[in-house]
């Protein structure tokens, strides 16, 4: 046979008999198709217990679902987890669900842990990568604990308690010599320290609360809350209850101011393993108005804590006892928790002092004053706590309402449109007052014949605190690039606004305002 001279048509034939059928219909389009190489834009988690952060990394938890936004995504666009076992490093791919043309959804492996994250689709190189922080996904919680026994018409916060800080430093840790002690001045409840951020404290162990308890004392744990991992911290507070406590306080300071969402997060899951009834405090600033960020109406909130432990350290503050009394008492009252002071018994305040600030306390209607701390008080001051006082007059005027009007910012805000949102009003919950919480304080104050005024004082707030109230999602409405818009909005320069996102800032945008000072200097961490 003489060699082709024309091998094109010789091709063109043997193309023709292979694409003889329905064969050619499916193998030359698929040959010929151009697969995008996915690009990936943000990651983010959604239905979990812990919010995303904004940038780099984004935090993700094991098992939960994550939202990945992607141009070029395929329905068989599989996503790249970084992974361990032991000491075995690779890479985990998983098939997402495509719910449009630029999002897919997939489960975070069990096995996954922090690194790059990328995309791949059939027939394409990898993606460009994000960086993801993986958590553990938060413990099981166990069924609610049950409430400790209390003495009808009383509280455990009722009467003189101390607070503990080192338990070693407190008549050297020896349960028989604190009680000794304890009875020698009337003290009814010793507040020990249980844990700190996530991390439980070895001293608040069962035995050590059995032995304080069967010296006929009222053994309350209290842990420092930082908002980082706030479920973490819920189990500490749990454990602890688990551990004897008749109670559990909450030391919340600087580190959660402007956190609604890690806030709610923390309260949610402690009261789903205390259950409703367990009592709960919040020992936070005194000076609300000097803290327009800090989420009071979560921790006292519904669900949150029944009862307010205020560090009213007068001496610290630099005024008098009357003073911080007249200061805190009026805009702590409008979260409706009973109010128990915290009082200075360190850095050896005169015992003058000390004996007007309990005269202050019963004035003002507190059933029991509790003292910082143990370890720091002298023999003049657990003389001081402990002796008798004569009664004061009620104070004049009687502590009226803190007073909002238009331009008014901050928690108080909060809760106040909180109320109104209660009582019909269509605002948004921001901590700002504008024109439009004007308007709807003066609808409200109309509906129960009050001056129309506009202005929330002393007539008003009785009438919004007889509503209930539902908190906001917090945890819903926490979006990263929204959360930086509201600190602009607040007032932060795009670097500011940004650095507030970063640490963790979130919710109505007065969580972004910066606080007036720290009254009180940062005790009881570490």
């Amino acid at each position: 046979m003489r060699p082709a001279r024309h091998p094109r048509r010789i091709a063109a034939l043997l193309a023709a008999v292979a694409c003889a059928g329905a064969l050619c219909a499916l193998v030359v389009p698929a040959a010929s198709a151009r697969v995008v190489r996915p690009t990936l834009v943000w990651v983010r988690c959604i239905r979990t217990a812990l919010p995303c952060h904004a940038g780099s990394p984004v935090v993700v938890v094991r098992t939960g679902e994550l939202e990945v936004g992607a141009h070029g995504l395929l329905a068989r666009t599989r996503i790249l987890f970084p992974a361990r076992d032991g000491s075995r490093h690779w890479t985990r791919s998983v098939i997402g669900k495509l719910v449009r043309s630029t999002r897919m959804r997939v489960n975070v492996p069990s096995d996954a842990i922090s690194g790059t994250l990328r995309l791949i689709s059939p027939g394409s190189a990898k993606s460009n990568g994000i960086t993801i922080t993986v958590r553990r996904p938060p413990a099981p919680v166990r069924p609610p604990v049950t409430p400790p026994p209390v003495v009808a018409g009383s509280s455990v916060l009722n009467g003189t308690g101390m607070w503990i800080w080192y338990l070693s430093a407190s008549q050297g840790g020896d349960p028989v010599a604190i009680g000794r002690q304890a009875a020698a001045y009337g003290i009814k409840t010793a507040f020990v320290k249980s844990g700190d951020g996530g991390s439980t404290w070895a001293q608040f162990s069962p035995a050590t609360v059995a032995a304080l308890k069967a010296q006929g004392l009222h053994v309350c744990a209290w842990q420092y809350v930082y908002g980082n991992s706030p479920l973490a911290e819920a189990q500490v507070g749990i454990q602890s209850a688990r551990n004897g406590a008749d109670c559990l306080v909450i030391d919340a300071e600087s580190e959660y101011e402007g956190k609604y969402a890690q806030a709610q997060q923390y309260v949610q899951a402690l009261r789903q393993g205390l259950g409703p009834a367990y009592p709960v405090g919040l020992a936070g600033f005194p000076y609300v108005d000097y803290h327009p960020a800090f989420p009071y109406s979560v921790f006292l909130g519904p669900g949150g804590a029944q009862y307010n432990l205020p560090q009213m350290y007068w001496q610290d503050i630099g005024v008098s006892p009357d003073a911080v009394y007249a200061h805190t008492w009026p805009l702590n009252r409008v979260y409706g928790a009973p109010i128990y002071p915290l009082g200075q018994i360190y850095n050896n305040p005169p015992a003058s002092a000390v004996l007007r600030f309990r005269q202050d306390a019963a004035a003002y209607g507190a059933t029991g004053v509790s003292w910082w701390d143990w370890q720091e008080a002298t023999s003049g001051g657990f003389n001081a706590v402990g002796s008798p006082i004569q009664p004061l007059a009620p104070p004049s005027p009687a502590p009226g309402y803190p007073t909002l009007s238009n331009g008014s910012q901050g928690d108080l805000v909060v809760w106040a449109q909180e109320h109104l949102v209660a009582a019909g009003a269509n605002i948004p919950v921001d901590g700002s007052f504008g024109n439009a919480t004007a308007s709807a304080v003066k609808a409200f104050q109309s509906a129960k014949a009050i001056q129309p005024t506009g202005i929330i004082g002393a007539v008003t707030w009785p009438a919004l605190l007889a509503l209930a109230v539902t908190t906001p999602n917090w945890n819903a409405t926490y979006r990263p690039a929204a959360a930086t818009a509201r600190a602009a909005s607040a007032g932060a320069s795009g670097a500011r606004a940004a650095a507030a996102t970063r640490s963790g800032r979130n919710g109505p945008q007065s969580a972004f305002l910066p606080a007036v000072r720290d009254e009180v200097g940062r005790v009881g961490a570490g």
